[in-house]
């Protein structure tokens, strides 16, 4: 029994062994605890890397696809188009086809790409995030409008990035953090 006990004593210290090397590889690589939650962001280091990960696909096309995300932003609040005099009265096969349009696309992928690839420098992006909502402030864009714009984004990520329940779940704490930002000059705006 005694040579029994020494052989589980073993095997219990050869698995604390490798979970303590893996624990300890894992906050090498993470460069810290990945599940710790930051908290200016609310984000983890494992959630911004899976929202950095199922990004760069999309914006690897990124004129195509904010093309489409405003698209069925315009389909599923007509409402929104009101907000770009350059394609207003246009149909959706000449949005493409308009300078200032595609300008526009170029800077709001660009501007998610900025945040996204920033997210370990959350104060940073709240900083780049105070600034969209003082520029769309002044142009009465309201709360409602950058909700149905999320509502868009996340179906439109169900649909083509198959993404799963965890990296959804990333990318709503990540939204939200952004509108939490967004919304603290927005109002300010629509005080104003």
């Amino acid at each position: 029994m005694p040579r029994h006990c020494g052989l589980r004593s073993a095997t219990l210290n050869e698995s604390y062994e490798k979970v303590a090397m893996g624990s300890w590889l894992s906050y090498l690589w993470w460069g810290g605890d990945p599940d710790a939650v930051n908290p200016t962001s609310g984000l983890t280091k494992r959630e911004i890397y899976a929202v950095q990960q199922s990004w760069a696909p999309v914006y690897a096309n990124s004129i195509a696809n904010g093309t489409e995300l405003l698209r069925r932003l315009f389909q599923t609040y007509p409402e929104t188009k009101e907000f770009f005099k350059m394609i207003r009265k246009s149909s959706e096969d000449e949005y493409s086809q308009n300078p200032q349009f595609k300008a526009h696309v170029i800077n709001l992928m660009s501007s998610i790409d900025l945040a996204v690839n920033h997210l370990h420098q959350p104060d940073v992006v709240a900083a780049m995030m105070n600034k969209l909502g003082e520029s769309h402030g002044r142009r009465k864009i309201q709360r409602e409008h950058f909700y149905g714009l999320k509502d868009v984004i996340v179906k439109m990520f169900i649909e083509v990035l198959k993404l799963d329940g965890t990296t959804l779940a990333a990318w709503g704490k990540t939204v939200d953090f952004w509108y939490k930002h967004i919304f603290e000059t927005l109002s300010l705006s629509d005080a104003r």
